[in-house]
């Protein structure tokens, strides 16, 4: 899984508040699953929920959340083209503290597929990258 880790190296670079503090973002899979066909490949998809937590949060909550969204854009791009994903795509939870800040919770639902095939003997194993753009989206915008 490559979504972690990607959405972490954006929330440092992006969030100030988080480049001085980099101990207070936490990153956790939860409900995971491989789905995966009968087909002539092992090639599978993971589908999880990513919980994002940033405690003792000073910073502005709208920039937190627009670098969240500007990295779906990039990551996650089908789900936001699709009216049935993308109200459960990104839920969150605030508590609010007392001295000024709070601590976040975000829920962002990802899928990562993964092509594994056999060449000359060997299997090779690849995460294959989001689109560019959905097909609708492009027919949309252009039509």
């Amino acid at each position: 899984m490559n979504k972690p880790q990607s959405l972490r190296e954006a929330l440092n670079s992006a969030v100030a508040y988080l480049q001085e503090n980099p101990d207070r973002l936490h990153l956790f899979v939860d409900k995971g699953a491989l789905v995966a066909t009968s087909a002539a490949s092992v090639s599978w998809e993971y589908r999880y929920t990513l919980n994002v937590i940033i405690t003792d949060f000073t910073g502005d909550q709208n920039l937190l959340m627009a670098a969240v969204m500007y990295w779906l854009r990039t990551n996650q791009p089908d789900a936001l083209q699709n009216p049935a994903e993308r109200d459960q795509l990104c839920t969150f939870e605030v508590d609010i503290l007392g001295n000024g800040a709070c601590d976040i919770s975000f829920n962002l639902r990802l899928t990562e597929r993964v092509i594994a095939e056999e060449v000359s003997g060997v299997t090779e194993v690849r995460a294959v990258p989001e689109p560019d753009e959905p097909e609708e989206a492009w027919t949309v915008k252009r039509g």
